[in-house]
């Protein structure tokens, strides 16, 4: 399994009692979609390793006990605080207005108006305010994410319309690394 091929779900964080347990911390908004995982990927020393589990039980909200299947301590012991992957195919489809952002990189934004505002090269979602990173004439452009804002998410032709408050684009230009 490639990595390109896969999304992080979350990471193993720690051990959970005696048993060889450990628990994995989800990085998702829909947690309950992973309470009958089969099995995992995780990324030890640059690939990923499938580990296959025996039975888990939810530690928190977002975080599962999990129990590995045939795994030696050493195995568990490398998974720690390593990053976990599911294949993209396992993600449900979602439609409207609703985006994975993986899956809207590449995706131009518009304003209302049509107006091209950039071609998303990332997301931060790292911050309070998950952004858009897009490039518009050499400059990079940070854009929020903000639902309400969101008109349309066009996957056949690869963007997204957005109503934006006028002048925000000035606002959030960011001098490239180039221009300092």
């Amino acid at each position: 399994m490639r990595k390109e091929d896969c999304y992080l779900l979350g990471k193993i964080t720690r051990r959970h009692g005696l048993a060889g347990n450990v628990i994995l911390k989800l990085d998702t908004d829909q947690p309950e979609l992973y309470n009958k995982l089969e099995s995992i990927f995780v990324e030890i020393n640059g690939l990923l390793v499938p580990f296959f589990i025996e039975r888990s039980s939810w530690s928190k909200s977002d975080a599962l006990n999990i129990a590995f299947k045939n795994s030696s301590e050493a195995l568990v012991d490398q998974s720690l605080g390593k990053n976990v992957y599911l294949p993209l195919a396992t993600l449900p489809k979602l439609s409207g207005k609703q985006f994975y952002y993986h899956e809207v990189i590449g995706f131009n934004i518009l304003d209302e108006n049509d107006n091209d505002c950039g071609v998303i090269r990332s997301i931060n979602d790292q911050t309070a305010q998950n952004y858009f990173v897009t490039n518009l004439d050499g400059k990079e452009v940070v854009i929020p994410i903000i639902k309400d804002w969101i008109f349309e998410v066009n996957r056949d032709e690869r963007f997204i319309k957005m109503q934006l408050p006028e002048g925000l684009i000035d606002v959030f230009l960011v001098p490239s690394k180039k221009d300092e």
